[in-house]
């Protein structure tokens, strides 16, 4: 597929919350990364607002299995709190993904050079990404490298039937990504074949609830480097 990457994301743990267990101040997550999640880990190996990444499916690699912590949140009212989260333990997840040229960022025009895009991505991913990878949360410390997705052996390649997960959250709708001034989420109903799970395109997801209003960040030529400039400083020497 034009301008897609591949490439594998592993860990000890990871926490991809189910919102409804954040009500009581327990989190527990899901069995498998939703869209949002992975779209996330994709933007800090590369994001410019130029950009705006699709994620077209991915395989689990390694069993599901859960752990469940003690954990001592941070009580900003003062005194000691104790939670118990549920986590996802030793992951390893080959996500397939592509990026388009964000259509509602007129005003991002002049960035718009797909190659060079391309290969600061490709380079980037090479390097395990320009920011930290987290697995859904900042404890879960996340890596990343490239693979060719379908490689090697994955624990449910050959599972007889389909695994059906419910009702999931899909991801947000942020304003510059629709056009409309309003935070959006997103729900679905994942089914993973073989091991694999092919992700519906936002545009595709029926259940969609309106958040709050909000208004696009601006961005131009005077707070964002242009990809011209950022692929010439790589060209030098310099950090990908």
């Amino acid at each position: 597929m034009r301008n897609s990457i591949e490439f594998e994301v592993f860990g000890d743990y990871a926490l991809f919350t189910d919102p409804l267990t954040k009500l009581g101040g327990e989190k527990l997550s899901y069995q498998v990364p939703t869209y949002q999640a992975l779209k996330g880990i994709i933007e800090s190996i590369y994001w410019k607002p130029t950009l705006l990444f699709i994620v077209d499916e991915v395989r689990i690699m390694k069993p599901i299995r859960m752990e469940s912590k003690g954990i001592r949140p941070i009580d900003y009212g003062g005194g000691n709190t104790l939670a118990n989260y549920t986590y996802l333990r030793d992951v390893r997840y080959q996500v397939r993904a592509h990026f388009i040229f964000n259509p509602h960022r007129p005003d991002m025009a002049y960035d718009r050079n797909e190659h060079k895009h391309h290969n600061i991505l490709k380079r980037s991913l090479k390097a395990g990404g320009r920011r930290d990878i987290f697995l859904g949360a900042r404890e879960c410390q996340g890596y990343v490298e490239p693979c060719e997705f379908g490689s090697g052996e994955g624990f449910y390649d050959n599972y007889d039937g389909d695994i059906h997960f419910g009702t999931m959250v899909h991801g947000i709708n942020y304003p510059d990504e629709t056009g409309r001034n309003q935070m959006e989420t997103r729900l679905w109903n994942p089914v993973m074949r073989d091991g694999i799970i092919r992700f519906k395109t936002p545009e595709e997801c029926t259940q969609v609830r309106k958040v709050a209003d909000m208004q696009p960040k601006a961005f131009n030529e005077s707070n964002v480097k242009s990809v011209d400039e950022l692929f010439a400083q790589i060209e030098e020497g310099g950090n990908p």
